[in-house]
């Protein structure tokens, strides 16, 4: 069973959603963005995605780009990113907490799949959300991923028609990450109803794990999307706590890695409680 399969199944026992936390890799520096890492799983994250900074992002809002563009002058590259979830593993001896890498294609491309898959492998991670790989290309992925133990997440919206679906799931493997909004990262918020509407939709189609994210940002909206869906991702209001803890020349505050960690169990403690009764 792979890493993502026995988190979402322990989720299950249970009884509860789990708490999928985003952070852009080497921002704002690599040695802070490894310590983020390292602790997140502590502050209550059941499944990390961590963003590979790219120069050019279709989907982020402005607090995940300027992450990213803060990783890139911190001098971020996909081998350092490798090596960060080796270190990951390594240093806190977590072998069980998924770590997938999000971002865009280009990462993949420039690299070649089948490397890309064997070299995310050999550092430890589980799997990709890759925004930009619609179903009708996943094939360039999925094969080199499957044979590597990769899973391959696609992307749902709220746009995602009854004819569409089938193609999406047909190469869907440990969840579905719904965006529950239209538009970029960080924008707005989807409301309680149409998250459970999309989700009940969803299921009716597959037994996958379905994720929702793009807009969470308080306790109580990541609790409201747990009494519907298998996890919560939260991803701009995270990083906009990494931009926070940064002084006005850039430097890490005393207190940068302290609010993050709060944050995030606020989050966890949120979702924890909502499906209580």
């Amino acid at each position: 069973m792979s890493r993502i399969a026995a988190r979402f199944a322990k989720l299950k026992a249970e009884k509860r959603a789990g708490l999928v936390t985003y952070v852009v890799a080497g921002d704002p520096n690599p040695d802070i963005s490894l310590e983020i890492l390292k602790g997140l799983p502590k502050a209550g994250a059941d499944l990390i995605e961590f963003g590979m900074p790219f120069t050019d992002p279709m989907a982020d809002g402005p607090s995940i780009q300027a992450g990213g563009q803060r990783a890139l002058k911190a001098g971020i590259t996909m081998d350092k990113t490798f090596d960060m979830v080796r270190r990951f593993r390594a240093e806190t001896g977590d072998q069980d907490t998924p770590v997938l890498l999000m971002g865009y294609y280009n990462m993949i491309y420039q690299r070649g799949a089948e490397r890309f898959c064997t070299d995310a492998a050999a550092a430890g991670i589980d799997g990709f959300i890759i925004v930009d790989l619609p179903p009708e290309e996943a094939d360039e992925l999925k094969p080199h991923a499957t044979k590597a133990g990769l899973d391959t997440v696609l992307l749902a919206a709220p746009t995602t028609d009854a004819k569409r679906l089938p193609a999406i799931l047909q190469f869907a493997s440990g969840f579905v990450y719904f965006v529950s909004i239209l538009g970029i990262t960080g924008t707005t918020s989807a409301s309680e109803e149409a998250v459970k509407g999309h989700v009940a939709r969803l299921r009716a189609q597959t037994a996958l794990p379905i994720v929702a994210g793009f807009g969470i940002k308080t306790p109580d909206q990541a609790a409201a999307v747990a009494r519907h869906a298998d996890g919560a991702a939260v991803g701009t209001a995270i990083v906009d706590r990494v931009k926070a803890g940064l002084d006005d020349n850039g430097q890490p505050k005393p207190d940068l890695l302290p609010g993050i960690f709060a944050y995030i169990r606020a989050l966890a403690d949120g979702m924890r409680g909502a499906r209580q009764g």
